[in-house]
């Protein structure tokens, strides 16, 4: 099983300055790329696929004006076109939206393949580097276990990382007999169906009036100048600040659900169309449901647990844990409510717990298969508006 391992570096002024051009390089040839096929796709109908990319690559290298591709290394343009690839892939099968090109401001990404980089002796020696990268090893990769992909990665606020990508085998936790239902939401990130609530920490809260007042001194900067530089990566700092504590959270608590039940049931939520209400984005978007979730698949699978998704239309909610009975309107403003026909009063968090543990059980022993995955629309494509695809912003 493959798992990534992310480190923060330092590198030197030497190694810094290879690998900003590295990464401007690769910027360039992803955003040079994208142009050529939204062209001919829009001009001529025509798809250009990886091969043909890559032999555009080759003849930009001998034009005169883009002699400096020469000084980098080939691997991460390379890698650039086959993300470009992937990412219309995705965008034909309805998975994603059209790519979009790349901006300096946001940071930049190189990937190293084993032709790329030398591992030796636990170090990390990058092409055309002398010198190993000053990894900070907050923790030690599994024994025998090399990279075989290492990703450097700078970020707005200008920390760089070191994602080393391994083969590995992952013991298997203890199976256990607990299971657990989960109902997520804003007030309370989740209510289980032990009886337990968690609150939700709303990190972007917390730092939001910090991040106004940056923002606000950023917008009086003159463009251009080496103060709003300054002032704009005191905002991407802020942000970081705000990602960090997010995951860091989110890890502690998907990590003890999962090490503590064998079965995890969550609901499976439409979160892009929740966020189009106006009144809850911003909430749901720092709740990070869609986070959450992910990293309960993803760490099931690794430690042999079971996740079970349910319908998101399953009333579990509105629908009484005793008697089985479902009023007919629940609004979001009640939080608390006594069933009309055995009189049994419900907190209306637990009570959906409840429901959905006992659906997602029902879902594990019969064996149904609720609303298939997004990945089940593999090959079709994704109608939109009027019927057209959609354009490059």
């Amino acid at each position: 099983m493959q798992k990534a391992y992310r480190y923060r570096f330092y590198p030197t002024t030497e190694q810094e300055s290879l690998l900003r051009r590295t990464m401007g390089c690769a910027r360039l040839v992803y955003n040079k790329a994208l142009a050529a096929r939204t062209e001919a796709w829009y001009e001529r109908q025509e798809r250009i696929d990886f091969v043909k990319t890559s032999s555009m690559l080759t003849g930009w290298k001998k034009q005169e004006d883009l002699d400096f591709l020469n000084e980098v290394s080939s691997v991460p343009l390379q890698q650039g076109l086959r993300n470009l690839q992937k990412a219309f892939t995705n965008f034909w099968a309805g998975r994603a939206k059209y790519p979009n090109f790349k901006k300096k401001y946001n940071g930049g990404s190189a990937e190293f393949t084993k032709a790329a980089f030398r591992w030796k002796d636990g170090q990390v020696f990058l092409a055309k580097c002398i010198e190993p990268l000053a990894i900070c090893w907050s923790r030690d990769l599994p024994e025998g276990c090399e990279p075989s992909t290492i990703t450097i990665k700078l970020e707005a606020s200008g920390r760089w990382f070191a994602s080393l990508l391994i083969d590995t085998n992952i013991a298997q936790l203890p199976k256990s007999d607990k299971s657990i239902g989960l109902d997520v939401g804003i007030t309370s990130l989740i209510a289980t169906s032990n009886g337990d609530k968690i609150a939700n920490p709303k990190h972007f809260k917390q730092l939001r009036k910090k991040l106004k007042r940056v923002q606000k001194a950023l917008s009086r900067k003159q463009k251009g100048s080496n103060n709003r530089h300054k002032a704009r990566l005191h905002v991407a700092r802020v942000h970081a600040q705000i990602t960090d504590a997010r995951k860091d959270f989110l890890h502690k608590l998907t990590t003890q659900l999962v090490r503590e039940n064998q079965t995890i049931v969550v609901e499976d939520l439409a979160i892009k169309n929740m966020v189009k209400n106006h009144k809850l984005a911003l909430s749901i978007s720092d709740a990070s449901w869609g986070e959450l979730i992910r990293q309960l698949a993803y760490k099931c699978e690794w430690y042999g647990r079971e996740l079970i998704k349910i319908d998101r239309w399953f009333p579990s909610s509105k629908r009484c844990g005793n008697c089985g009975h479902i009023v007919d309107k629940l609004p979001l403003n009640i939080r608390e409510w006594e069933c009309p026909k055995c009189g049994a009063n419900h907190d209306r968090d637990i009570n959906a717990a409840h429901n959905i543990l006992a659906a997602g059980l029902a879902v594990s022993v019969c064996g149904a298969n609720v609303r298939p995955d997004r990945e089940s629309s593999k090959g079709q494509l994704r109608n939109t508006r009027k019927g057209q695809k959609q354009k490059p912003k």
